[in-house]
């Protein structure tokens, strides 16, 4: 399969490769990805590509013997097992040093936080050999690749030692957004309508690996049910891998994501430590951190609150739905082949379908902002909440507030319905009511304007037209 999307990643890899110095790359991101296939899929047949992959758990020994192995396939006689990876690199130095044919010469380090496992050495041997040796050379491309995002930032990215300041680019690698998704799966024969697409994002994201297991001639629903919940699904023991893989302290990670897959909500930091039993200072801040960057987490803070007074939310997808629907269906091994079917029929698939649809707004704001034509104006943007004051209060609550330099503000209702949302005179009075509370505690003077969300559009009747000003469907979502 050629390589899908990733237009802005493809330009980089291209410009290295046309680059007449040395150049050095990191790539991260979380498992199953994709990296691992874009390094490869560009650079396999670009020169001389020397492919290592670091293996969990394994030791140094183990992790050797694996060069020792990759070296001998790549350059037809496999060496002695190198006794350290100074003696490795001095190996691959001395071979490569031979190449006198012009060619590029890629050395392609994968899982680099395996290969630079505890007393194992190789991240200073890494730095040793490209400061004194590979970085001299104007064929080679050095990149190393990492899982585990948070690691590969602080040892690589923002390195204070030897490799500070030597990295010429980095890719951080995100799942495919909705457009890219289509496009992946337009690749494979297999097209499904914008809203299926859209469903099958809100339960699997757009994690390339996960997307193979889609089958041609199914709806959403059907692949949903048998990626996830029939017996021998490939995706029925990922949540806990998927964890494992990307942090050494994975169980405080899991018990960060579960708490906040209860809060939908969101919760503060003094919530979130309340409930975890984690206390406050440097290690739940590095586990929020990481969580963070490794995108499954979001802070964001309402208006004209202190940053610190924000919330973290949960967004990543398959976390979600794991937690909503498969830990307990696993739990009680409730096989049954039509249970996603049914459960698309219960309240409760609703309200976690608009959670979901609400989180994929927020992870792409950027094309929100650019379907509301909001590009030039919009300056930030946050969540808005008023906590009921008395009995008599109703309280009041808005999904996600814009704020543009023009003086005005887009308070953003986001729902997800199964068709064109309708709007009565009680969601009417509903929205009429979260304005003018929005202005009566916010004091602001900006014009505001009510603006909808939704799949499908929202049918403009008189209801409509007497409280909406703004309104866009999931298309802005795919463009």
């Amino acid at each position: 399969m050629p390589i899908i999307g990733r237009e802005k990643e493809v330009k980089v890899l291209d410009r290295l490769y046309r680059s007449s110095e040395a150049e050095f790359l990191a790539v991260y991101g979380r498992r199953r990805i994709g990296k691992t296939f874009l390094v490869h899929e560009f650079f396999k047949d670009k020169g001389l590509y020397f492919e290592i992959t670091g293996s969990q758990s394994a030791g140094k020994l183990e992790q050797l013997k694996n060069f020792s192995i990759v070296f001998g396939n790549q350059f037809g006689k496999k060496p002695p097992i190198p006794a350290s990876w100074t003696d490795a690199f001095e190996l691959l130095r001395q071979t490569i040093d031979k190449e006198v044919n012009g060619r590029k010469i890629i050395l392609f380090f994968d899982e680099l936080p395996w290969l630079a496992s505890k007393k194992s050495g190789f991240l200073g041997v890494l730095e040793y050999y490209w400061n004194h040796y590979f970085s001299r050379n104007p064929r080679i491309i050095l990149i190393v690749c990492g899982s585990a995002a948070s690691w590969m930032i602080k040892k690589v990215v923002r390195n204070k030692g030897g490799l500070h300041g030597r990295l010429t680019a980095e890719i951080r690698l995100l799942p495919f957004d909705l457009a890219e998704t289509e496009k992946f799966l337009k690749a494979q024969k297999i097209e499904l309508g914008r809203k299926q697409l859209l469903e099958l994002y809100m339960a699997i994201g757009g994690v390339a690996k996960y997307l193979t297991y889609v089958k041609r001639g199914k709806s959403s629903a059907q692949n949903i049910q048998e990626i996830c919940f029939e017996q021998g699904a490939p995706l029925a023991h990922e949540f806990h891998k998927l964890y494992i893989s990307l942090f050494s302290n994975y169980t405080k990670h899991i018990s960060v994501v579960e708490t906040l897959g209860k809060n939908r909500s969101g919760m503060t930091l003094t919530e979130l430590l309340a409930k975890t039993g984690l206390e406050s200072g440097g290690s739940s801040s590095m586990i929020l951190q990481e969580l963070q960057e490794s995108g499954f987490i979001l802070y964001t803070h309402d208006y004209k609150k202190r940053k610190k007074d924000g919330k973290y939310r949960l967004i990543d997808e398959f976390s979600l739905f794991y937690l909503t629907w498969m830990k307990d269906f696993f739990s009680m091994n409730n096989l049954n082949k039509d249970y996603w079917l049914r459960i698309q029929s219960q309240a409760s698939y609703n309200s976690w379908a608009g959670y979901a649809f609400e989180g994929i707004c927020l992870k792409f704001l950027s094309k929100v902002v650019h379907g509301l034509g909001l590009d030039i104006v919009a300056s930030n943007a946050s969540g808005w909440e008023c906590l009921p004051r008395s009995k008599e209060d109703r309280g009041a609550q808005i999904d996600l507030v814009i704020y543009r330099t023009d003086r005005s503000i887009n308070l953003c209702e986001i729902k997800f319905c199964g068709e064109e949302f309708v709007i009565d005179k009680e969601y009417a009075e509903q929205l009429a009511y979260k304005k003018s509370q929005f202005r009566k505690i916010t004091k602001t003077k900006a014009s505001l304007f009510t603006t909808l969300i939704t799949p499908y559009g929202s049918k403009e009747n008189s209801h409509y037209l007497s409280c909406v000003d703004y309104q866009i469907s999931m298309e802005a979502l795919f463009d």
